[in-house]
């Protein structure tokens, strides 16, 4: 038994009509193609995501750990004011304040004789007292050197 061509049927089919039971290349090489660009797509979309954190990591330890709270918080509750904070605060470049603070303890502990990291090892009690007078003067005294006044310049002297 020969199967006979319809006469309705084109004589020649085009490359993406398959024989009954072979592979449909053009199904295959789609979805490919498909899972492809939705990978391509959500690490565009992480990458994009990620733009405060990786712009913050330059900066100082606690305005990364703000910027990286505020990415987590737009990712998982889909708010995108979040990120646009996060972007925010990545772009502000906050001053340190915590360095020169900790420089100026550590002068002021040189200062008073202590060593580095001991300045605040005693905490004063409730009236901001940590000793009674008769032991403030029986501990070791400091002794403040002698001020010394300086000669003034007469007003008519000066050319200002």
């Amino acid at each position: 038994m020969t199967a006979a061509l319809n006469p309705a049927a084109p004589h020649h089919l085009p490359i993406f009509i398959t024989a009954p039971g072979e592979t449909d290349v053009l199904t295959v090489v789609v979805a490919v193609f498909l899972v492809l660009a939705v990978l391509a797509v959500g690490l565009l979309f992480l990458r994009l995501h990620t733009l405060p954190e990786r712009m913050a990591h330059r900066s100082h330890k606690l305005q990364f750990e703000i910027v990286a709270v505020l990415g987590l918080l737009a990712l998982f509750t889909h708010q995108h004011i979040f990120w646009v904070a996060g972007l925010l605060l990545a772009l502000i470049d906050i001053p340190d304040f915590g360095t020169p603070l900790r420089r100026i303890a550590g002068s002021l502990e040189k200062i008073a004789g202590l060593r580095p990291g001991e300045g605040a090892g005693e905490a004063p009690d409730e009236t901001g007292v940590s000793a009674t007078p008769a032991e403030a003067a029986n501990q070791g005294a400091v002794e403040v050197p002698k001020t010394i006044t300086l000669p003034r310049t007469p007003k008519e002297r000066t050319h200002a």
